[in-house]
């Protein structure tokens, strides 16, 4: 099924384009009409650095996630739950935590997503709601190699973006 390119559509406004063909099976970001124009930015913005999605994550996944502060390592459990290891007051050793998702520094969350350029933010059993420096890169542990040895991918080398 081909897909032509309309850019008279809204959904469409201000994306350049030399040719009025889009790739099938590519899911261009479409603004809401409902949100303003800097959330719709910044969603466009989140989609185009990359991130990690949990829902599509298999249980026991682990990934490195570096902020402008710290390094974390995060196994992701499912249903939102993780061991979240690596700031010294709040998760020194692996914690249970639920990964609430990202949010751009505000009140609105991307729930169950982990963006770059974003802050991470999870519920701590004994702290609470916890937000993170913003979020530098995200990484995805190979676990078929020993600790000292794990390749490191980066969630833009994955396919969970």
């Amino acid at each position: 099924m081909d897909f032509k390119f309309d850019s008279s559509r809204p959904e469409y406004s201000g994306i350049a384009g030399g040719s009025d063909a889009v790739t099938p099976g590519v899911d261009l970001f479409r603004p809401h009409p409902n949100l303003s124009d800097r959330v719709n930015h910044n969603i466009a913005l989140a989609e185009i650095a990359g991130g990690v999605r949990l829902d599509r994550l298999p249980g026991g996944t682990q990934l490195e996630i570096e902020t402008r502060n710290r390094f974390y390592t995060l196994e992701y459990r499912r249903d939102s739950s993780a061991l979240l290891c690596g700031h010294p007051l709040f998760c020194p050793r692996p914690t249970l935590v639920e990964i609430s998702g990202s949010t751009w520094g505000g009140s609105m969350i991307w729930a169950k997503y982990i963006g770059r350029e974003m802050h991470l933010e999870f519920i701590h059993p004994d702290y609470g709601r916890i937000i993170t420096s913003r979020i530098v890169e995200i990484r995805v542990l190979d676990e078929d190699h020993p600790p000292a040895r794990r390749v490191k991918k980066t969630a833009s080398q994955l396919e969970f973006n």
